[in-house]
């Protein structure tokens, strides 16, 4: 009797109706579940493609709306700027057309105060006016002997003197008025424009003189009686 070495002739089990071929595929399953796990790293990046897109956008659209945030900004300030432009202007404009109205008043003060009628409770009102319109802006110009300007004075009288050099105010008829740079009224004067000839008389005579006394030294001085 043989006796049979244990484990030469055993076969694996394999269960009943199957063939020894089917146990085959179950050894191979590890490499088909490693191959399943490849589209899921797919999805993965087709996923962080579309979040990195959809965060272009975002940033895309906080670009745009920062951009006409700052063109409104800009707007605004400029619309503010000419707001108060305006605004000025239009001060300016309402405080000058309140004092021109006051300027009749005002020349007929000056009169009366040239006259010495300015005098009693007229004189308080009429000094509180003044007060008032200088602190509005008002300033009075026009001078006796100043030269004359005719962007600032308007001549109404016009004569010659011997003793001025050049165009000259020689009285004011009616002062003029400005507020600022701004003239409102210009200075109402006479002028006077030095004599004709009076420079060319006064070098002839000084000439005359000279060739004179040149007469004088050359005759060896005037006659001895």
């Amino acid at each position: 009797m043989t006796e049979e070495t244990p484990g030469f002739d055993e076969k694996p089990d394999v269960p009943s109706g199957a063939t020894p071929d089917d146990a085959e595929p179950q050894a191979a399953s590890p490499s088909s579940s490693g191959e399943g796990a490849a589209p899921a790293g797919d999805a993965s990046s087709a996923q962080i493609a579309g979040l990195t897109a959809q965060l272009d956008q975002v940033r895309k659209a906080l670009e745009e709306r920062t951009a006409d945030l700052q063109r409104l900004q800009a707007e605004f300030q400029n619309y503010r700027r000419r707001v108060e432009r305006d605004r000025i202007a239009v001060k300016e404009i309402a405080v000058a057309n309140l004092l021109t109205e006051l300027m009749p008043t005002l020349d007929d003060i000056g009169r009366a105060r040239e006259h010495g009628e300015l005098v009693g409770g007229f004189k308080s009102v009429a000094e509180s006016l003044e007060t008032a319109a200088a602190k509005m802006g008002l300033q009075q110009f026009g001078k006796e002997g100043e030269p004359f300007d005719p962007t600032i004075h308007e001549a109404l009288m016009h004569s010659y003197a011997p003793d001025v050099t050049e165009t000259t105010c020689v009285a004011i008829l009616q002062p003029g008025y400005r507020i600022g740079e701004r003239t409102i009224r210009p200075a109402r004067v006479a002028v006077a424009e030095p004599q004709p000839g009076a420079a060319g008389t006064g070098k002839a005579e000084s000439s005359d003189a000279a060739e004179t006394a040149d007469d004088d030294k050359e005759s060896g001085g005037p006659d001895e009686g």
